[in-house]
């Protein structure tokens, strides 16, 4: 996938676990697991605005573009 998620990166800068971030963001455990770990295609805007508020971050902060190599 050409889209690198850096949610790991952004809770480790925060001292923050995947715990409290997802009690803070009122999602679901596993499905922030998810998230941090790629296997989600999508993401809502309003969950990406509460973990950016949370993390107190930007967007670019969470995701780096890699393109594919074919």
């Amino acid at each position: 996938m050409a889209i690198i998620i850096r949610l790991d990166r952004m809770m480790a800068d925060r001292k923050m676990s995947l715990n409290e971030l997802a009690e803070a963001v009122e999602m679901s455990n596993v499905n922030l697991s998810n998230l941090k770990n790629g296997k989600m295609k999508g993401i809502r805007f309003e969950t990406l605005n509460a973990i950016c508020k949370v993390l107190d971050c930007q967007p670019g902060d969470l995701f780096d573009y890699v393109p594919d190599e074919k």
